[in-house]
Parts: C-alpha cells; structure tokens; sequence
C-alpha cells in the first residue's frame, strides 16, 4: 500500500499531469529564449555569422510554439482550480 494519499478524482489527477507537462513547456520555451538572446548578443559583439542568425532564430521558433500554448493552458489550469476552490471541491 502506497502510504501517499491518492486523489480519487480522474480530473483533477488528469489536470496535475497536464500542470506537470505545462511546466516543462514553460521552462524550456523561455530558456529557448534565454538562447536566442545569448545568440543575439554573442552576435552583436562578435561576427554575426549564419549560425549565429540560426541559433537566434530557432530559439525564438521554439520559444514561440512552446509558450503561446503553454501560457493559454497555464490559466486554464488555474482557473480550473480556482473553481473547484470555489466549488469546495
């Protein structure tokens, strides 16, 4: 026997695995950011060459695609859960 409580709600564990996931996405989209703008600045004082440019480039692709959703589903989830607050849930 497992000595962790379990919750016995399918939705709200599913929604703990997507926070789980969610958070993920969210660090790793802004550390492809983080990469973008060490790129951009290594570019500034150095050679901007074309790797540099791709670098930059993909970081801010990345970046994008990963955050644009992981922001939306982020207040998602915390609006889910200030509603089963409300709820008593």
């Amino acid at each position: 026997m497992s000595s962790t409580p379990q919750s016995s709600d399918p939705v709200r564990e599913r929604r703990a695995v997507i926070a789980r996931w969610n958070a993920l996405a969210t660090r790793v989209g802004y550390a492809a950011f983080g990469v973008s703008i060490v790129a951009v600045m290594i570019g500034a004082f150095t050679d901007f060459s074309a790797l540099v440019a791709r670098i930059a480039t993909g970081g801010l692709i990345v970046g994008s695609i990963l955050l644009a959703p992981a922001i939306v589903i982020g207040y998602a989830i915390k609006a889910a859960e200030k509603e089963d607050r409300q709820l008593g849930v």
